[in-house]
């Protein structure tokens, strides 16, 4: 076991370049690491009075290791300094082992079920994605390709690309509107102020005169 005198040395060497002069005297800065997660803790703030059950439940809540499955390795750089292992010095508190700012508190998970073991919990690759087949996909309400239909039905012309342009040239002839300038050809003010798109039908007047007259649609596109 490393002894006081060496464990001060390495806290002096270790501190040197940081700046704690403002970090109460009760207050111990540790980073936190997991032997099976990438994500390391850093700078996480305790008492000096907090005791091991105390921090093994904060690990618990950071990494999903249970208390009773937890190794916890008290390190400075690569060095172990203290172990203990699950069940062991559980009211003991963190100013008994003498540790400084700047450490590390890592935990081994020696749980085999582990939720995070293999990188379930990092890994996205290791997901599994959702599948849905053609058919179950077309027999589903509220999704687009029903919507689509929807609109399909309502207009034959129907087409993601003229709804598109449609849809653009509303937000134009608004953009028109706010700034003071004359509305677009094929849009007007409704009775509420609001920009709407007329529809103009052409049709022929009989009787061979060669002349027609125009009826007008107000629609809107969302």
């Amino acid at each position: 076991m490393i002894n006081q005198e060496d464990i001060q040395a390495l806290k002096n060497y270790i501190t040197s370049g940081s700046d704690y002069r403002d970090v109460h005297d009760d207050t111990l800065i540790l980073d936190l690491t997991h032997s099976n997660l990438k994500q390391r803790h850093i700078e996480i703030r305790f008492d000096k009075h907090t005791t091991i059950s105390s921090l093994r439940d904060k690990i618990y809540q950071k990494t999903g290791t249970w208390p009773q499955f937890q190794h916890l390795q008290f390190k400075s750089g690569q060095d172990v300094l203290w172990e203990i292992p699950p069940d062991r010095d559980s009211e003991r508190m963190l100013g008994y082992y003498s540790l400084y700012h700047g450490m590390s508190c890592h935990c081994i998970d020696l749980d085999p079920h582990s939720g995070s073991k293999g990188g379930q919990y990092e890994d996205t690759s290791l997901v599994q994605k959702y599948q849905i087949s053609e058919e179950d996909y077309n027999k589903k309400k509220g999704t687009l390709r029903d919507w689509a239909r929807q609109q399909k039905a309502k207009d034959h012309n129907f087409s993601f690309a003229k709804h598109a342009k449609e849809h653009r040239e509303l937000m134009d002839a608004k953009r028109q509107a706010k700034l003071g300038l004359d509305l677009p050809a094929g849009f007007e003010f409704d009775s509420n102020g609001e920009v709407v798109r007329v529809e103009i039908e052409h049709e022929e007047a009989g009787h061979g005169t060669g002349t027609g007259h125009a009826s007008t649609t107000t629609t809107t596109t969302t």
